[in-house]
């Protein structure tokens, strides 16, 4: 699989995939993939990736910005997702870890992540690339009219940040 940065031509595809998470559940507060416009406006520039094989987009990752506040510019919320039929293959954790280099070279110095606690493939893969579990806010939204519990990992940058 090859990575690159992520350009306006990939999100059809980036558009296609998400959907397929939100579908599934347990990815996101989200219940419809936004527009292009929407969707780039919420997303750092300094971090978005796409996975491809034999030219196909199969993966994508990206980091928000936490917050406004100037204190927090290098802490990000990372997002990962990946096409269905690529899922178990590894795909999610080299997305992942590609996310943390292109984040410390833009000076991210903490990334988290927040998952529903029934997508453990999810968690999984945050904790084999370093993050570790803080904490699982109870009921933090409602989702199809049903509450959910997120869990917030949090992985500090050993090369960003250290002084």
């Amino acid at each position: 699989m090859q990575v690159r940065a992520l350009e306006e031509a990939d999100y059809p595809r980036v558009k296609i995939i998400y959907q397929q998470g939100i579908d599934g559940g347990n990815a996101t507060f989200t219940t419809k993939a936004k527009e292009w416009a929407v969707w780039d406006s919420e997303r750092a520039e300094a971090a978005r990736l796409v996975g491809v094989i034999e030219g196909e987009v199969v993966a994508w990752a990206c980091l928000s910005d936490v917050s406004n506040n100037c204190a927090y510019n290098g802490l990000g919320e990372t997002t990962i997702y990946v096409d269905a039929a690529y899922q178990g293959k590894g795909i999610g954790l080299s997305m992942l870890n590609a996310l943390i280099k292109a984040s410390e070279k833009a000076g991210y110095w903490t990334l988290q992540a927040l998952i529903f606690p029934e997508n453990t493939a999810s968690i999984h893969i945050h904790e084999k690339a370093g993050f570790e579990v803080l904490c699982v806010h109870k009921k933090l939204g409602k989702h199809f009219d049903v509450w959910r519990d997120v869990t917030l990992l949090e992985r500090r940058s050993t090369v960003v940040g250290q002084d």
